[in-house]
């Protein structure tokens, strides 16, 4: 009790607290800035008066983000991949990481078939042969191209499949007792206890879907097609080209807004999504990370 009151401790908790609290300041104050200059005019983002709040507030931005359907569209593209590509990464991760979760005793082969996932952790074939994998296979222009290619994480496969070896052994072999089959005993008794896992490696898969844009640039054609990133990384890297084609007179828009506030509002807005889902998930995360990655 002594040691907790001593001036040595408080003088460690002060400064672990002053630490984190700047780390965390590191971290938010660019997001701030992003956001104030997003709302902020042309004139006084263009003269660095802007810091952590709104200068000359306005919405121009953001309504130009959001007129012509482009945003929308890629949007909707996005959110879809998401959808279907984290269910089909959570079902063939559930499938693969269960058997592989025996031992080579009761499964025939398991060390073969885990080291096949292990390489190509280390290696692949190259940007050259998978674009013609998708092209071969119908799959361009598609959204199943953005989802396809990346459909097993092997990475996330190993931390659901430690997570499982950690279980009892025990309550498999209770549920055999009783007439449950491999199936079963997956979906009714082992899916509720891996809700940690699944929401760890769940999160993996939407951030990754949701901040991807390369894979939308090489395997969309038409550009009606590119997910969000996609899209706002063409947006940053031609805005100028993009803001002519605005519903709007070009000089009546520049005058209210800017390169620098037109991507920033279409970051921001792009970035909305993953902080609404975050949080849901945040409880599970840590919990469900170490614990898959205690055994080997």
């Amino acid at each position: 009790m002594a040691y907790e009151n001593s001036t040595g401790r408080k003088l460690f908790h002060a400064f672990n607290y002053t630490f984190l609290l700047l780390t965390s300041l590191l971290c938010v104050l660019p997001f701030v800035n992003l956001l104030a200059v997003s709302f902020s005019g042309s004139a006084a983002v263009s003269a660095g008066d802007v810091a952590f709040w709104p200068v000359d507030f306005t919405t121009s931005a953001y309504e130009f983000a959001l007129e012509g359907g482009d945003f929308l569209q890629s949007l909707w593209i996005s959110v879809q991949r998401v959808a279907i590509g984290t269910i089909v990464n959570l079902v063939l991760m559930v499938l693969t990481a269960y058997p592989l979760s025996k031992t080579k005793d009761k499964v025939s082969g398991r060390n073969i078939y885990m080291l096949f996932f292990v390489i190509t952790m280390l290696f692949n074939g190259g940007l050259i042969p998978s674009y013609l994998i998708v092209v071969k296979t119908g799959l361009i222009d598609s959204i199943w191209s953005l989802i396809l290619p990346g459909a097993l994480p092997v990475f996330s496969m190993i931390i659901l499949m430690n997570f499982l070896r950690g279980l009892p052994e025990e309550i498999e072999e209770s549920a055999t007792i009783d007439g449950a089959g491999a199936m079963q005993i997956l979906v009714r008794i082992l899916l509720p206890l891996l809700k940690p896992a699944l929401a760890t490696v769940g999160l993996f898969s939407i951030v990754g879907h949701w901040n991807s844009w390369f894979d939308g640039i090489i395997y969309m054609n038409n550009t009606s097609n590119y997910p969000l990133q996609s899209y706002l990384q063409t947006l940053l890297l031609s805005f100028e080209q993009l803001m002519m084609k605005a519903g709007r007179d070009y000089t009546q828009l520049l005058a209210m807004m800017n390169v620098r506030t037109g991507r920033a509002a279409q970051l921001f807005l792009a970035a909305i999504p993953i902080m609404l889902i975050y949080p849901f998930l945040q409880k599970y995360f840590t919990s469900g990370l170490v614990l898959g990655s205690v055994k080997g």
